[in-house]
């Protein structure tokens, strides 16, 4: 079957796929998802092989690695390392996150493959980065959570340490990564040149930490562990109406006032304890029960709506089938249908950017290990003698 393209904006890149469990594929997804050729490679399937997402037919390894396709190379042979070179040599773009020294062990670093493909776009995803007095340990999603800060700031004050309950190292890694592949892409346009780029979970945990690190850096203030409250801004948080949790979000004066009012509290406007936001961080315990009190005359629903209504941001907490069933959620369309040849209908997340004129989508779902093997060696030129001769000596 031919490829179809899952869109017409990247449809023109072929990348190759030498990743394995989160982070890596996340960022190949990235670019499969607006139609690139993206060429999964996989160790053949007699030998182990990635089943770190529940295996092939599990519906996380099936939304990580939908729109592409899947070969099967034996890199412990020298034919099918001189076989990756070649579909490498098609290619725009490499991504691959091995251990930062097997790549040279191998011969497939960016400067052994730039000769013969100078417009190569290489990108490079690790635990804590290619080089430095870490860059050899194994890198895990939690592990960074906790050495890039987040774990310390994420849960109630007093428990301990919390992770984040998404593995948010991994997918910010590989977000990140394929937008350094897109600007490097655009790069190459001017210059007619790739280029090799890199990152790692620990550099993704370090960026996403945003304000608590320039608050740290420029204002010298550690950040601590807030529970479900803003750590700045008073009153933001998880508070109980009568019939459940519901965020609401004051940033400012004027929202402080109209939220004073909705809440039939209008002395707190001029209340000494809270009047202003220092005020209010000092005394946050009082005002939160205060608060507290006031919600639990009426149901969530009465609130979200008059809060909301009097422009004071506020929404219900919901688990992933409520998210899933949010009327506005499926106003925008984000769940997508695709259908496996083996597994039947699937429903998936799609991407959370909409294109007008040329959308993501998702035209295939995850392939079987090596199911376009020989689909795409036959693409490099090779016979049906060089495929079966391969194939007998475990090349593929």
């Amino acid at each position: 079957m031919p490829h179809l393209p899952a869109s017409q904006a990247l449809q023109r890149f072929r990348v190759i796929d030498l990743t394995q469990v989160r982070a890596g594929p996340t960022c190949c997804r990235q670019l499969a998802d607006w139609g690139a050729d993206v060429v999964q490679v996989q160790m053949p399937e007699h030998m182990r092989g990635d089943d770190t997402l529940g295996g092939q037919d599990g519906s996380d390894y099936q939304y990580t690695h939908r729109n592409k396709r899947s070969i099967t190379l034996n890199l412990k042979e020298a034919e099918g390392i001189e076989t990756l070179k070649r579909l490498i040599a098609t290619a725009d773009v490499v991504v691959e996150n091995f251990r930062p020294d097997v790549k040279f062990r191998l011969g497939i670093d960016y400067e052994s493959l730039v000769a013969d493909n100078p417009g190569l776009v290489y990108a490079s995803i690790s635990g804590f980065g290619q080089t430095g007095p870490l860059a050899t340990r194994p890198g895990f999603d939690q592990i960074a959570q906790g050495m890039g800060g987040l774990m310390s700031v994420t849960g109630q004050p007093g428990d301990g340490p919390m992770r984040v309950g998404i593995p948010i190292a991994d997918l910010c890694a590989g977000i990140f990564a394929a937008q350094g592949i897109l600007v490097a892409l655009l790069e190459r346009e001017a210059s007619g040149h790739g280029q090799w780029l890199h990152t790692s979970l620990l550099e993704s945990m370090v960026y996403m930490m945003d304000f608590q690190t320039s608050r740290y850096l420029i204002d010298g203030e550690v950040g601590t562990q807030a529970g479900n409250f803003h750590p700045t801004s008073i009153p933001t948080g998880v508070y109980k109406a009568r019939d459940g949790y519901m965020n609401i979000a004051v940033f400012g004066s004027k929202i402080w006032e109209r939220f004073c009012n909705i809440l039939g509290a209008p002395e707190w406007i001029a209340d000494p304890r809270y009047h202003d936001k220092p005020s209010r961080s000092v005394n946050r315990e009082s005002l939160n029960a205060e608060i507290n009190q006031r919600l639990a005359a009426q149901d969530r629903a009465h609130w979200i709506r008059e809060f909301n209504d009097g422009g004071v941001a506020c929404g219900l907490i919901s688990d992933v089938r409520e998210m899933l069933e949010e009327p506005q959620i499926q106003h925008l369309g984000m769940v997508k249908d695709v259908v496996s040849a083996r597994l039947g209908p699937q429903r998936m997340v799609g991407q959370p950017v909409q294109l007008e004129r040329t959308p993501s989508s998702i035209v295939r779902s995850a392939p079987r290990r090596g199911e376009h093997t020989e689909e795409i060696l036959t693409e490099l030129g090779l016979g049906s003698e060089d495929l079966s001769r391969m194939k007998a000596t475990g090349v593929y």
